[in-house]
């Protein structure tokens, strides 16, 4: 009887597709087989298989586009990193980080960890401001914050990204360096919507985060009126009865024609 083979180990160039397959799940959120086939210049086929492969690891896990219904086919079908495939990427000293931490908490509290975090942010806040500021100088004009921002964020390695939405935008970290530490300590994700505030000049709103298990840590940002805009959409407001306001306003909308007829022909 023939005795079984063991499977063969992932090939090098499939493990390096593979981990550019994740990278861009981790970059920019759930896609689909053609979406990532797409940004990768190979066959969608070629991409599902390395699909499920990953599948097979526990690096990804397949679902259901919200609403996506192919015509009488099967529903759209999106992938999506899980938390084994997040791991698989850099964390910034967790470990030491949690350590440190829960030193500082027992010794100082809640409020010495929101300065540690505080702290811990100033040179993140001071390289993306740079960044904001040097961008509008480089156009001559404003710029869209959001989207300079995003950008200044990737390169500190949260593969963040911007994009308008009705009522304002939404500002997308696709990774968090911190996310193990800022699991325990909420204080870092909280001294992180207070830059991403300052920076993009408004009250910002976070609405789910990597460390409480959401996939993607997501800010909203609301739309900003602009005087113009608000002395427009302001209606006007009634003038009480025999004030100043109203005498003045009555005497500029009388006709001339007593002063006419006091001139001399």
């Amino acid at each position: 009887m023939r005795a079984a083979v063991p499977s063969p180990a992932v090939p090098a160039e499939d493990g390096r597709t593979r981990d550019r397959v994740s990278g861009l799940l981790l970059e920019h959120g759930p896609q689909s087989a053609a979406e990532l086939a797409a940004r990768l210049g190979i066959s969608p086929a070629a991409v599902r298989r390395h699909l499920d492969g990953l599948l097979a690891a526990g690096r990804v896990d397949e679902r259901v586009a919200p609403g996506g219904q192919r015509g009488r086919g099967r529903p759209a079908r999106r992938f999506a990193l899980t938390d084994a495939g997040r791991s698989s990427f850099p964390h910034a000293y967790d470990d030491l980080a949690l350590t440190a931490l829960r030193f500082v908490a027992e010794h100082g509290g809640p409020d010495a960890v929101r300065a540690v975090a505080e702290k811990q942010l100033a040179g993140l806040a001071e390289r993306c401001s740079t960044a904001v500021a040097s961008a509008e100088e480089a156009a001559g004009v404003t710029v869209d914050r959001a989207q300079v921002l995003a950008a200044a964020l990737t390169t500190e390695g949260y593969a963040a990204t911007a994009s308008a939405i009705s009522s304002g935008g939404q500002l997308c970290q696709h990774h968090c360096p911190v996310a193990h530490v800022a699991a325990e300590f909420p204080q870092l994700c909280e001294a992180e919507t207070a830059v991403i505030s300052k920076l993009v000049g408004t009250h910002v709103q976070r609405l789910a985060t990597i460390a409480h298990g959401d996939g993607i840590c997501t800010t909203h940002i609301p739309a900003q009126i602009t005087p113009t805009a608000r002395n427009k959409a302001a209606p006007a407001r009634p003038v009480p009865a025999g004030s100043a306001a109203a005498h003045d306003a009555g005497a500029s909308t009388k006709t001339p024609s007593i002063d006419r007829e006091r001139t001399p022909a």
